[in-house]
């Protein structure tokens, strides 16, 4: 076929390489790209300047002088952060104030995911610290201490060994976030080193209570301001202690363009303001097929799918998720099945079909049939291990059209419509 051919970001933890796919010529194909889609990757003297003059607080090296114990945060394989290229930094500010190699250690703050395993590490912290360093997983049914409550009364029990250290740094990256507008700040604490408990009470009771006393939580993909979640959540983070929080903006093939490190509230605010302009995209014409690429998280492809309603606009459509995630779906120990008839504490059974959806395609070799019921049931969904596969069905009902309008996205689960 000589048609349209356009390429799309993949595999983020499995070499980083690109998809082709291809329409036939007749077809109208708008891709949807992000504004920073090809922003510059950040250099050398961009991440020396921001941990040379952090916001809101003084530097590492600074803070650091006279702690006894570090540790160091870090998120999970469902958040594409490169840690490993931010890592060396933060080791020479430490050094710079005299820390030891035995006073450090490092924490995957996995929250309610799954724990991970030495690979993991490896791809996200690089050989070097794992030889120098313990790195350890976050446990949230064992071992955390209990904090107090929030203003908005969740209960807040962090890890252990997180609040044995006098010095509490994160690693993350901001990109947007269905219920807390943006990821990366304070979720390094909440979720991602706190109790079940914790977890559960602020996704579910926060919320509950809050729309039974009338008051809109202020959720939603980009939405910053007036954001109770977010609220919940760095008050959790200030009683934790978090001193510093490193969050990266990425372009479109997951490369950092900018970093932002100081105090964890004021850093992430400004970290915002970028995030807002680079993640923004503008929507294409109302189609007939939606392809939505899951890159950034293509372990929880689910948190592409709110971003349907902003391109279908209540017009009837097929869906192709691409989700390349040679791991499957992340084990999620609040929300995923664990079972028929068995789940997380905010579990419910699989919806119906997905609103204003005719044909349901998940495009993937890893077909991973549990992991997909997080997205619809199972019956509802095609699958389709390639792209001419895939192909193939949608032609089957648009072949024939003279006009087939195609919405690409090339990453649905880092990209919102303004």
């Amino acid at each position: 076929m000589n048609g349209i051919k356009i390429h799309l970001p993949e595999l983020a933890w499995y070499g980083n390489t690109e998809l082709e796919i291809e329409f036939p010529a007749s077809w109208d194909v708008s891709v949807c790209y992000m504004k920073g889609h090809r922003r510059r990757a950040l250099s050398e003297k961009g991440y020396r300047e921001a941990f040379a003059n952090p916001i809101g607080t003084k530097p590492i090296r600074q803070l650091a002088r006279g702690k006894k114990e570090v540790v160091i945060l870090f998120d999970d394989m469902s958040r594409p952060t490169r840690v490993a290229e931010v890592v060396p930094y933060v080791l020479e500010e430490l050094k710079a104030a005299g820390v030891k190699d035995k006073s450090v250690r490092f924490i995957a703050a996995v929250g309610a995911h799954g724990a991970l395993t030495r690979i993991d590490f490896a791809k996200k912290l690089g050989e070097a610290v794992l030889s120098r360093f313990p790195v350890y997983n976050h446990n949230p049914y064992e071992n955390c201490i209990n904090l107090g409550k929030t203003s908005h009364g969740t209960p807040v029990a962090v890890n252990a060994e997180v609040m044995a250290c006098d010095l509490k740094i994160g690693i993350g990256c901001l990109i947007p976030h269905p219920l807390t507008g943006f990821g990366g700040g304070s979720k390094i604490i909440l979720p991602g080193v706190a109790s079940i408990d914790t977890m559960a009470a602020h996704h579910r009771d926060l919320i509950t209570k809050l729309l039974t006393q009338g008051t809109d939580p202020g959720i939603g993909v980009a939405t910053f301001e007036g954001n109770l979640m977010r609220r919940d959540i760095d008050e959790a983070a200030r009683m934790a202690g978090l001193d510093v929080k490193i969050d990266t903006v990425l372009n479109g093939w997951g490369q950092t363009t900018a970093i932002f490190v100081g105090d964890p509230i004021a850093a992430y605010a400004e970290g915002v303001k970028l995030a807002r302009k680079v993640y923004a995209t503008t929507p294409s014409e109302t189609p007939d097929i939606v392809v939505l690429n899951t890159y950034c998280k293509a372990n929880e492809a689910v948190l592409a799918i709110p971003l349907l309603g902003g391109l279908l606009r209540g017009k009837q459509g097929d869906l192709v998720l691409i989700a390349n995630a040679p791991e499957g779906q992340v084990p999620h120990y609040l929300v995923r099945s664990f079972g028929k008839n068995l789940g997380g504490r905010l579990w419910g059974r699989p919806a119906g079909p997905l609103q204003d959806i005719n044909r349901f395609i998940v495009l993937t070799p890893y077909i991973d049939i549990a992991g997909a019921d997080w997205l619809a049931a199972p019956e509802y969904i095609v699958w389709a291990k390639t792209w001419p596969e895939a192909l193939e069905r949608l032609s089957k009902d648009h072949g024939k059209r003279t006009k087939v309008k195609v919405a690409v996205v090339p990453d649905g689960t880092m990209q919102y419509f303004t």
